[in-house]
């Protein structure tokens, strides 16, 4: 479904494979999303829909998450585990008292629709894509207010990013206060298709104010948000990222990959930990997902996701070893070079065995580097 089609008559819109970059100015995008003034499209999500008596204790039985009680309107976020306990996919999730509806990452989506058709067995539950009915507008919950958003069943469809709270059953790793994510208030709504035209044509007359996928993901790495396009590989495991807070449930029932969840967080430490990169040189080309970050010359880890902020400069998210000392000089490769980098920590190296991580108060990322 072409849903950034609409917004191409939006002065100033750049799309590229169906999906709104941004509107010309991606650093004014993001101070309209962090004021509350602009809503983004974003046409990088997709959303599935589940629907059946069974959903949500289904749902709970394959996932990370507590479904089972799940209220209508209540916004929660799931995780599906290899029996490894790797992730491989994501979803956030809200659910109308008759249809679960899960947001997730495009390039996620045929991948998460054939496993949760082929997981149906004998239950009544049916997924199915939704991308035909609806389409994902993301910003402040002041901005998504101003929408309307779809409620075939009488709830509003918008789901609220509880990150980067500690939600029940979770548990945060990061040990810095106050978390940079606080001051990130995101929402998403569904919108029908009709809503999005109308949407569109405001945009263009500029009745509204629009941003881009540039500027909401910059505001995101600015959070330590992780997420399924950028964080997640072929070893990630929820630890890492610090995600135990808002997409496990520690103490549901079982699942798959559920040992290895436990095991980590009860007696181990997750052998890769996540930090946030401050680079040095605000003219510099950004670093590409998979950039290797070096101590010394050798390779400790990758850049995860990157991004250029309006108040903090170019930062991005990065995997290293966990071995790798908290105050290592970093540096990244980027278009041949290496550039200096500055880490804070979001994932300290004894996470994991239930450790009591001291908090500590937060400086300025750009201080630190300076």
């Amino acid at each position: 479904m072409a849903h950034a089609a609409p917004f191409s008559a939006v002065p100033g819109a750049v799309i590229v494979d169906d999906v709104l970059q941004h509107v010309g100015n991606p650093m004014a995008e993001q101070r309209a999303l962090a004021r509350g003034t602009a809503l983004a499209p974003l046409g990088d999500r997709a959303v599935i829909a589940v629907d059946g008596e069974d959903r949500l204790t289904w749902l709970d039985s394959l996932t990370s998450q507590a479904l089972a009680r799940l209220a209508p309107g209540e916004s929660t976020e799931l995780l599906v585990l290899d029996p490894q306990g790797r992730i491989e996919h994501v979803a956030a999730v809200v659910d109308d008292g008759a249809t679960a509806w899960l947001i997730v990452d495009r390039a996620d989506a045929e991948g998460l629709l054939a496993w949760l058709t082929r997981m149906r067995f004998r239950l009544r539950v049916q997924p199915r894509s939704a991308d035909a009915e609806v389409a994902v507008i993301g910003g402040s919950p002041d901005a998504i207010s101003r929408v309307a958003p779809a409620a075939p069943a009488g709830t509003p469809l918008v789901w609220h990013d509880p990150w980067p709270a500690i939600t029940p059953g979770g548990h945060g790793y990061a040990p810095v206060d106050p978390h940079p994510g606080s001051e990130r208030r995101w929402a998403e709504a569904l919108v029908a298709i009709e809503e999005l035209d109308r949407i569109a044509a405001d945009a263009a007359s500029g009745v509204v104010d629009l941003a881009g996928v540039v500027a909401a993901d910059a505001l995101r790495v600015a959070a330590w948000r992780p997420r399924w396009s950028g964080e997640v590989d072929e070893r990630a495991i929820p630890h890492e990222s610090d995600w135990m807070r808002t997409a496990v449930h520690l103490s549901k029932g079982c699942y798959r990959g559920q040992e290895t969840v436990a095991k980590v967080h009860n007696l181990g430490h997750p052998p890769r930990r996540m930090v946030a990169l401050q680079l040095d040189g605000s003219d510099a080309a950004l670093p590409e997902r998979g950039a290797v970050v070096r101590r010394d010359g050798d390779e400790v880890g990758v850049v995860t996701s990157a991004a250029r902020h309006f108040e903090e400069g170019p930062i991005a998210l990065a995997v290293l070893r966990r071995g790798v000392p908290v105050d290592a000089a970093l540096t990244v490769d980027v278009e041949g070079a290496q550039i200096a980098a500055a880490q804070e920590v979001i994932v300290p190296p004894d996470a994991g065995a239930t450790a009591n991580v001291p908090r500590i108060t937060r400086l300025s990322r750009r201080a630190r580097a300076t």
